[in-house]
């Protein structure tokens, strides 16, 4: 496995805490949810997947090996 550079550990960071609000997002819905059509249980099960989804984007971007894309020069000779 190649080196991660700093930002993706960053990423990847961001991703863990995005499966931290989804499950957050999860449990509040689970306990608000009385039986009904209630418009609160619908947004945050909508925020489940969008933090799910939001976690899943980052952790692939984050676990690939991106090369290295710095355009290097040479000198001339003399």
């Amino acid at each position: 496995m190649s080196k991660r550079s700093k930002i993706q550990k960053v990423i990847m960071g961001v991703a863990t805490i995005s499966y931290v609000a989804a499950i957050i997002c999860g449990a509040a819905a689970g306990y608000l949810s009385d039986g009904t059509a209630n418009p609160l249980v619908a947004s945050m099960m909508a925020s489940v997947v969008f933090f799910a989804g939001t976690g899943i984007v980052l952790q692939v971007i984050s676990s690939t090996s991106l090369p290295k894309l710095k355009v290097e020069r040479e000198r001339p000779r003399s």
